[in-house]
C-alpha cells in the first residue's frame, strides 16, 4: 500500500479527531481564558481558588485515591491468579472482567443504587434476616464503592498484560539463586510489573477524579466534587467561561499522570493491547 493510499484511509479518522476531539478542546481554551463579553482574563482559571471549589477538588482527590489503591489492593492479586491459570486475554475469565465495561455506565451506576437505597435490595434482604439496615446511599462511601465496581477493570487488565509478559526464566532464575517467594514477589514481579501499576492508576484516578454521574447517583447530589461543579456551571448556570476554566484544571492532572505514565513506561509495556 502506498503512502497516497494510505493517507487516504487514515482521512476518516481525522475528521473524527478534528471534529471531536481537537474542536471541543479548543472551545474549552478559548471559553476558558475569555469572559462573557468576549474579554481575555485569568479568572475562570483562578475560580479554583476559590473555598467552595477547593473543597470539592479536594475532596474529589481523597476520594479517588482512596478508589485507586482499593482498585491496585483487589487488581494485583487478581491478575496474579489469572496470570497463575495460564489463560490468555480471549479466555472467557478474562472476558467475565472486560463484560461490565460493555454495559452502559450510566445503567452500572444506577444498578447499584437500586442495592443501596433504603428500601433496596441489599436492605430488603438483611431485613429478611432481621439485620440492621446497611445505610451508605448518600455518602462517600458509596460514592468510593461505585468508582471501584466501574473502574476497577482498567486496573485489572493493564496489571494482567504486564504479568504475562514476564519472561519465565527470569522468576525461574530468581528462584534457582536461592530466593523465596517473597523475595521472588518484591525483588522480581513487582519492579518488572510497574508499568502496569502506573497504567492502572492513571486509567482509575483520572475517570474517578473528574467523575460526576457516580456521586450524583450514589451521592444523591448532596456531595459536591469538582466534576459535579462543571457539570452544573454548564448545565444549570450555562456559565460555560467558568465551567471550563475549572477543566482546564483537570488537564494539568492529566498531564501529570501522562509524565509520570511516560517515565515509567516508556515502552508501553502497561498498555491494555
Amino acid at each position: 500500500m502506498n503512502n497516497k493510499h494510505g493517507k487516504w484511509l487514515a482521512m476518516p479518522f481525522t475528521v473524527w479527531s478534528v471534529v471531536f476531539i481537537l474542536i471541543p478542546l479548543f472551545m474549552i481554551f478559548y471559553y476558558g481564558f475569555v469572559d462573557k463579553s468576549g474579554v481575555f482574563t485569568l479568572e475562570n482559571v483562578m475560580a479554583i481558588a476559590e473555598p467552595e471549589h477547593i473543597k470539592a477538588l479536594g475532596l474529589s482527590i481523597l476520594l479517588s485515591l482512596i478508589a485507586t489503591i482499593i482498585c491496585l489492593v483487589l487488581a494485583y492479586p487478581l491478575s496474579l491468579i489469572l496470570s497463575g491459570l495460564g489463560v490468555n486475554r480471549n479466555s472467557f475469565i478474562v472476558l467475565i472482567f472486560i463484560l461490565p465495561m460493555w454495559m452502559n455506565f450510566l445503567l452500572r451506576t444506577l444498578a447499584w443504587q437500586t442495592l443501596l437505597e433504603k428500601t433496596g435490595v441489599m436492605n430488603s434482604i438483611l431485613a429478611f434476616f432481621h439485620l440492621p439496615p446497611l445505610n451508605i446511599i448518600n455518602t462517600p462511601y458509596a460514592i468510593i464503592l461505585g468508582m471501584v465496581y466501574n473502574f476497577l477493570p482498567f486496573m485489572v487488565l493493564p496489571i494482567y498484560n504486564a504479568l504475562i509478559k514476564l519472561d519465565p526464566d527470569v522468576i525461574n532464575a530468581a528462584r534457582d539463586l536461592g530466593a523465596n517467594s517473597a523475595q521472588t514477589f518484591f525483588k522480581i514481579i513487582i519492579p518488572l510489573t510497574i508499568p502496569g501499576v502506573i497504567s492502572g492508576i492513571t486509567m482509575v484516578f483520572i475517570p474517578a477524579l473528574t467523575t460526576f454521574v457516580i456521586s450524583n447517583l450514589l451521592g444523591g447530589s448532596k456531595i459536591l466534587l469538582i466534576g459535579n461543579v462543571i457539570e452544573q456551571e454548564f448545565t444549570q448556570a450555562s456559565n460555560w467561561n467558568l465551567g471550563s476554566g475549572l477543566s482546564l484544571t483537570m488537564i494539568i492532572f492529566i498531564l501529570i499522570n501522562m509524565a509520570v505514565s511516560s517515565i515509567f513506561d516508556k515502552n508501553g509495556e502497561g498498555s491494555l493491547f
